[in-house]
């Protein structure tokens, strides 16, 4: 189980809902993915902001919170 030290690569660290990480699939299982999602997404600065310490580099913010003010 993930500790506030290791953060789930799979969920948003934002709202907890899954991220949809392209990169964590394919580093998951070994599969070949698209591009993710995220590299065409412009990020809320406040979201950002938000994000945890132990999360920054570690887990994507899924799509719903990278357009929106941190709640």
């Amino acid at each position: 189980m993930p500790t506030a030290a290791t953060p789930d690569a799979t969920r948003c660290p934002l709202c907890g809902q899954p991220n949809r990480c392209a990169m964590e699939v394919e580093r998951e299982t070994g599969r070949p993915q698209p591009p993710c999602w995220c590299t065409q997404a412009d990020f809320d600065p406040q979201a950002l902001r938000a994000l945890p310490e132990e999360a920054r580099g570690r887990a994507c913010i899924c799509n719903g919170c990278a357009g929106s003010p941190a709640r």
